[in-house]
């Protein structure tokens, strides 16, 4: 099985960036200890800061991977274009947000992506990536 993980932007900067919202860990300990936990799945990750990029590794990967968990973060609220590349691709696409998107501010609450991806994980923090990986998992067994 393998798996790849996109998160947008400012992701790279958890660990540093708001703590009392996004905890203290940076995601790549965080992908280590989801790597050890799941050592017969291939996790792949890729980070931008960039829509285009990301759209690119959505098409890239998006018909050949089992399945993508996409953290898209304030592109979630903003981009059209994100959303059209998870129409056209058929690997399934699980919405992640480490945060409670719905309790926050108003402008968060809505969510351009999650009407084309098969479910939304928000507000357990990182173990939201653990949940959607134990998703994808199940459903390859069916």
């Amino acid at each position: 099985m393998q798996i790849l993980i996109i998160n947008g932007p400012n992701l790279n900067l958890l660990g540093t960036r708001e703590p009392t919202v996004y905890g203290n860990q940076t995601f790549e300990e965080y992908l280590g200890v989801l790597k050890n936990k799941y050592p017969n799945i291939k996790i792949d990750y890729f980070q931008s800061n960039v829509e285009g990029l990301i759209i690119d590794e959505l098409q890239r990967a998006g018909f050949t991977v089992d399945g993508i968990i996409l953290n898209a973060g304030g592109y979630t609220h903003t981009s059209v274009a994100i959303r059209d590349a998870i129409s056209a691709i058929t690997s399934p696409v699980l919405e992640v947000h480490i945060s409670n998107i719905h309790a926050r501010e108003e402008f968060r609450k809505s969510s351009l992506i999650s009407e084309k991806v098969v479910g939304s994980i928000a507000g357990l923090g990182l173990d939201g990536y653990r949940l959607a990986v134990e998703y994808l998992l199940q459903q390859s067994t069916k």
